[in-house]
């Protein structure tokens, strides 16, 4: 889900240099979802896996 937020930013950038600013905005939201959906399932399995080993 990383990898995918990266894409979707550098998809931003490419189309932010070339003029396309509707689509650079879409990216960059896109982005921002995805980065923190990561950041929750990240938080969530460290603190459930945590629970789970001991």
């Amino acid at each position: 889900m990383l990898y995918y937020s990266l894409v979707f930013l550098i998809v931003a950038l490419v189309a932010a240099a070339l003029g396309f600013g509707g689509i650079a905005g879409v990216s960059v939201g896109i982005a921002k979802i995805l980065f923190f959906v990561f950041l929750v399932l990240f938080v969530l399995s460290l603190v459930f896996g945590g629970i789970r080993r001991t």
